[in-house]
């Protein structure tokens, strides 16, 4: 569920091949910030999907997705099916700049965006059919499904999952947290696909390169202007 083509939109009606951009941007950040950025997005994972269902508290939303992006997830997509918000306190120390978020208003739109891109969905849920995270392969397109504070995941969406899963626990209570349990299970995830695939990242090279391109333009927060001054004056062509 890559999002991306090899164009990037800078404006209404500029659209720059991304090579450009990393011939162009590359040369106003520091060597250590284009080192940086290519490591990041060398281990970066599309193939996991990180979905949150009618999440009520903004800062929950923030927390998770803060541990997905220093994971090295980048895949985020957010069913908003609650009609009110609890604002946050927290904040996701940046990580909102560096994932790639997909809202939905119905959870059935989304379901069948990911099915058709085939993934398989895992839904964080607890009745006789769920199996310990560990259990599940990881190695494949999978989409895991994190459900709201009170009531967990919609029948709609535990009826289109392919697996129901839970993590152990041994103590009295039974669910963590959905900034906890989001954190443990994109850990385990990763080890997985690491112990499975030997990696974790999921990108191909032009994906990388496409990638590359949009982190420096977010990073050089005057990236658009400079290329829209550049074709302006007719130094470059689209």
């Amino acid at each position: 569920m890559f999002p991306y083509g090899p164009e990037l939109e800078i404006n209404a009606s500029l659209k720059v091949h991304y090579q450009l951009v990393l011939e162009k941007i590359g040369p106003l950040l520091t060597e250590e910030r284009r080192q940086k950025i290519e490591r990041v997005v060398s281990l970066r994972n599309f193939d996991t999907a990180v979905v949150l269902e009618g999440i009520y508290d903004r800062g929950n939303i923030s927390a998770v997705m803060r541990s997905a992006e220093g994971l090295g997830f980048g895949n985020f997509q957010v069913i908003e099916t609650q009609e009110k918000f609890k604002e946050a306190n927290r904040v996701t120390q940046g990580a909102d700049k560096w994932v790639e978020v997909k809202k939905w208003k119905k959870t059935s739109e989304c379901v069948k965006a990911l099915k058709d891109q085939g993934y398989k969905i895992c839904v964080t849920h607890l009745d006789e059919k769920s199996k310990p995270l560990h259990e599940i392969d990881f190695s494949g397109k999978v989409a895991l499904v994190l459900g709201n504070e009170k009531d967990g995941v919609s029948r709609e969406m535990i009826d289109a999952a392919d697996e129901r899963i839970i993590i152990p626990m041994t103590g009295f209570v039974q669910s963590f947290n959905i900034s906890v349990a989001g954190a443990l299970s994109l850990y385990h995830i990763s080890q997985d696909r690491l112990k499975r695939r030997g990696t974790n990242a999921s990108l191909s090279e032009e994906e990388q390169g496409i990638l590359r391109a949009y982190y420096y333009m977010r990073t050089q927060d005057s990236a658009a202007q400079y290329l829209e001054e550049m074709f302006a004056r007719g130094t470059l062509k689209a």
